[in-house]
């Protein structure tokens, strides 16, 4: 009897997501399932429990472990897991791992110093450089047993992106050789500018389904790829050293238009260009806007250069084009693509990786400059539709919701005042918008710092990030981020000072804890991935751009939050003291 009203008390104070009022209520859809990897399915989610604190997207308990952990340590429900990218060009355009010996030493000091996984690029143009399917995983396989070696865990990004012309590129990593000699004979397949230069750094969404490539569209390209990594990795999957697979869908892996790149001479804080001249996107926007009634509407011509200000231009100053009704339609053209690009990409990205146990993941980019001016240049010409009365992110996270990805969101580490006072920039406030969102749609939401910090202001500004509202001893925080992956691995991080204080921030991290290499203890419960809910109408996404007040940051770190307090808080410890009894004698 007393353990039955135990496992009920601690059923009572795990929370599923409340949504604010005034939010639209998404459907829930049936799901399909397929096994692929051999995996067993684990048993059934506990239904949503409406209570009063706590967790936005906790679950109720899955498992004996669960209720082990909640009674071992409360602490470690506040637990956030560590990961460390790895550098660019560990491994070599020629395929090879480099400086396996050195590379295996920093491995071992990351696991020392507690973390717990690092992230790596699996480069496209690196495995399928000598042609059509032709791939070549050996290198990546030869990394990937010395990561398992080491005991960590592994972040993997599908990177169908070129490194070299992003802010910290270190090494060059084109495209595929034979998908370039295709841009040679139709360069429509890569972004373009108004005045028609292109850009390299990806293929345009425009020509996503279009059969270019000896037969092949471009997701059927990520996706014969994405397939060929699961069958020859499975073995690593099957082990679970990979817990989540991050897939590329624009610049830097990003999901946006390469509208800034300093390759094309691009210079911080420059409003960026739009990218959508290529004849694919041309003729695609001249078909909406006959559909829409206005034939005569063209593509702006007014927006500017790259480095221009916003109030520089006719479209972005004051009373510009964008707030226009041509504007306006053309901004929701040109950030709805944007969405359906992402959408379409994880829908085949979760069919490839169905009964697996691992989760995607999509990347957001952290365009903070010109955030606090009236028309958020920068972010609109990056397809980011996002202005003071419209939310262009929380549409993103709905999308990402159906495929139960994560979010990755960058600039963690950013405070408003390190930034020049002429980029007008919002980082603080944009990493609340974007988190918030994150959260309002019951996604697992993880980040990344923008630039490599090895100070404590910066620490403590992303871990204020990954616990906003504080540390509750008493079980799972309000809020907290899934994992933040620290950029990155180099020399300069594992000189002796840096690599003390970046060991205590991964101490603080883990709320003091040690390292805990069981991640469901703190709560990351990965199922085998279950087929894609049904595509979610772009109506339907447009209908939460409605902004909502963001939810409150403390301006402190580490702060304990005692959410209860008095005779309910006396009651809650002598409840996990009596379970603790029960799990240590085993009745």
């Amino acid at each position: 009897m007393a353990t039955r009203m135990t496992i009920q008390f601690q059923e009572r104070y795990n929370f599923q997501h409340e949504r604010m009022s005034g939010e639209a209520i998404r459907v829930k859809r049936a799901r399909k399932q397929r096994a692929m990897c051999g995996f067993k399915m684990d048993g059934d989610h506990v239904k949503k429990q409406p209570r009063l604190v706590l967790p936005l997207n906790a679950s109720a308990p899955k498992s004996k472990v669960e209720i082990h952990t909640i009674s071992e340590d409360p602490m470690l429900a506040n637990y956030v897991p560590v990961y460390v990218m790895l550098p660019l060009g560990v491994v070599t355009n020629e395929n090879v791992l480099k400086d396996t010996v050195r590379l295996q030493n920093q491995l071992m000091s990351l696991h020392a110093a507690g973390v717990d996984g690092v992230m790596v690029d699996v480069w496209w143009g690196i495995v399928e450089s000598k042609g059509p399917m032709q791939y070549d995983w050996s290198a990546y396989r030869t990394l990937f047993q010395l990561v398992q070696n080491c005991k960590l865990k592994l972040q993997v990004i599908m990177s169908f992106h070129q490194c070299g012309g992003n802010v910290g590129d270190s090494v060059s990593i084109s495209l595929p050789k034979w998908v370039l000699k295709v841009g040679k004979t139709n360069p429509d397949i890569f972004y373009t500018n108004y005045k028609g230069i292109r850009n390299t750094e990806c293929l345009s969404l425009g020509v996503d389904k279009q059969p270019l490539f000896h037969g092949r569209s471009p997701i059927e390209l990520y996706t014969d790829y994405m397939r060929s990594f699961r069958d020859n990795m499975q073995d690593f999957l099957e082990s679970q050293l990979i817990i989540d697979i991050e897939v590329g869908l624009g610049p830097a892996g990003e999901l946006r238009y390469p509208s800034y790149s300093q390759n094309l001479g691009w210079v911080f804080p420059g409003i960026g260009e739009f990218q959508c001249y290529d004849n694919y996107l041309k003729a695609d926007f001249k078909k909406a806007a006959a559909k829409e009634g206005h034939p005569e509407w063209k593509l702006p011509d007014n927006a500017g250069k790259s480095n221009d200000k916003p109030e520089s231009t006719e479209f972005f100053k004051p009373g510009g084009t964008y707030q226009t009704e041509k504007g306006n339609f053309f901004l929701t053209w040109y950030s709805n693509k944007l969405l359906t690009h992402g959408d379409d990409i994880l829908d085949e990205a979760n069919n490839v990786f169905l009964g697996c146990k691992v989760k995607l993941a999509a990347k957001v980019a952290g365009i903070h400059w010109w955030y606090k001016t009236e028309s958020h240049a920068a972010e609109l010409t990056a397809g980011y539709y996002n202005l003071h009365h419209r939310d262009g992110y929380r549409p993103i996270a709905r999308m990402l919701s159906r495929h139960n990805a994560i979010l990755n969101f960058t600039c963690l580490e950013m405070r408003n005042y390190e930034q020049p006072v002429e980029a007008q920039s919002g980082a603080e406030e944009l990493v609340r918008q974007v988190l918030s969102c994150g959260w309002k749609e019951n996604l697992k939401v993880a980040g990344e710092n923008a630039l490599a910090r090895y100070d404590r202001e910066a620490y403590d500004q992303i871990l204020q990030n990954a616990r906003p509202n504080g540390i509750s001893k008493l079980g799972r925080p309000r809020l907290k981020m899934y994992g933040v992956t620290y950029l990155r691995l180099s020399d300069d991080l594992m000189k002796q000072k840096n690599f003390e204080i970046f060991t205590a921030f991964v101490r603080k991290m883990h709320v003091n804890l040690d390292h805990c290499p069981d991640p469901e203890r703190y709560y990351h419960f990965t199922e085998p991935m279950k087929r894609s809910e049904p595509r979610i109408p772009l109506e339907t996404l447009l209908e939460v751009t409605t902004p909502l007040q963001p939810y409150a940051f403390l301006k402190e770190t580490d702060v304990i939050q005692r959410v209860l307090t008095g005779f309910f808080y006396y009651i809650v410890i002598t409840v996990l003291r009596i379970l603790r009894i029960k799990v240590k004698t085993g009745k």
